[in-house]
């Protein structure tokens, strides 16, 4: 059972911190995004490095983990959440809205992706490659469908590619070896686009976009999110307008060396 989520609220609501949480390193693409869209922001970012990968996990035990950090982040006095994860968004965004009970906006990875895909009308067949449970909760297809029903989504699981990441294998032959497989499934020919539907994906991006020589094009979630953070604290005037005493803070529910490094790589 978890506790109501109880609030540290600066008077300066705007100067207060963005929470930004993900299973593992996947969600700094996500964070530094952001800093680089809102310099000014500060962070306060949660890795569930004990519970990696999400995508095999069953639907409570992501939910349970989510609420549990949206509780944490709260504390931590964060004017925002942002879910920085494709399998939590999936399956706990509105357990996590629900929980958070209107006090601050959360942002998912997942609908502004959807809205941003959606509107590229020159699409017809979108190729989806995520964790199982992302693709078993065929949310990206149903979303999309809802926009534009006319619109083909091929989805394929990709459970190595987490591990890979978060094991620091990218950018060489191994990498190289086991994308080639999962893109090479025939269920993704003649896709016009390729949503790389997990935080860690765009890693691989450079990989991912050597493999298609430019003839697919590529959405990851680090941009289209970003975007949709600084627009919802613009409208709420809730965008942070001094850098004095600027620091992110980074926690993570079990020690690995590759959070620490990676962290250092975007930080």
């Amino acid at each position: 059972m978890v506790a109501s989520p109880k609030m540290r609220e600066d008077k300066n609501k705007s100067e207060q911190p963005i929470g930004v949480f993900d299973s593992g390193i996947g969600g700094l693409t996500v964070a530094h995004a952001i800093i680089k869209k809102l310099p000014k922001e500060r962070l306060v970012y949660f890795g569930d490095t004990a519970h990696l990968p999400y995508g095999d996990k069953s639907p409570d035990s992501v939910k349970y983990y989510s609420i549990r950090i949206a509780q944490f982040l709260m504390e931590q006095g964060c004017k925002m959440i942002v879910i920085a994860c494709n399998t939590a968004s999936a399956l706990a965004y509105e357990t996590v809205k629900d929980f958070v009970g209107g006090r601050i906006p959360v942002v998912d990875v997942v609908n502004p992706m959807v809205k941003e895909v959606g509107a590229n009308k020159s699409l017809k067949k979108v190729g989806v490659i995520a964790t199982k449970a992302t693709v078993k909760s065929e949310i990206y297809a149903r979303r999309l469908k809802e926009i534009r029903s006319n619109l083909e989504i091929a989805s394929v699981p990709a459970p190595l590619l987490v591990s890979m990441i978060e094991e620091g294998f990218f950018n060489n032959k191994t990498s190289r070896t086991i994308i080639q497989e999962y893109l090479s499934r025939p269920k993704l020919k003649k896709i016009d686009a390729l949503i790389l539907a997990c935080t860690h994906y765009p890693l691989i991006r450079p990989e991912v976009e050597e493999y298609y020589k430019g003839k697919v094009l590529i959405y990851d979630n680090s941009e289209v999110v970003a975007r949709q953070v600084k627009d919802i604290l613009l409208k709420s005037k809730m965008l942070a307008t001094s850098r004095r005493g600027l620091r992110h803070f980074f926690y993570m529910s079990d020690y690995t060396k590759s959070f620490e490094e990676s962290a250092k790589y975007f930080f």
